[in-house]
């Protein structure tokens, strides 16, 4: 039996509107869309991909974690070339920087509906 991962599957309001940034922010395909459910692709291969499922009762987490309020379950560690250069990309697409940052070649931002994600350097 083999196991493959299929795709990365994040909650939103607006599925749509999500696949949107990320679709710029990784360059990658649009592989199917309806109002709630989009899934996008890398270029050269179909799977594993990155989803977005309509939560219309979604809640962003905090960053960093603290008890008795919504925690981050899972984020999105994206490699990058130029750290500088792709946290102020990520910011014109709509991105947020987050004032905490634990470590020197790692950026924390938020996506334009609250999931954190991890732009960060080989060799991080």
């Amino acid at each position: 039996m083999t196991t493959l991962l299929g795709a990365f599957v994040l909650g939103t309001p607006d599925p749509p509107a999500l696949a949107d940034f990320y679709r710029a922010l990784l360059g990658w395909e649009e592989a199917e869309r309806s109002p709630a459910w989009v899934r996008l692709r890398a270029p050269e291969r179909d799977r594993p991909g990155l989803s977005f499922q309509l939560e219309t009762d979604h809640t962003p987490p905090v960053w960093p974690q603290r008890p008795g309020v919504q925690q981050m379950q899972a984020h999105l560690d994206l490699q990058v070339d130029d750290l500088e250069a792709e946290t102020k990309r990520a910011c014109a697409l709509g991105a947020t920087l987050e004032d905490h940052q634990p470590q020197e070649d790692v950026r924390v931002l938020r996506d334009p509906h609250g999931h954190p994600f991890c732009l960060f350097l080989p060799g991080a």
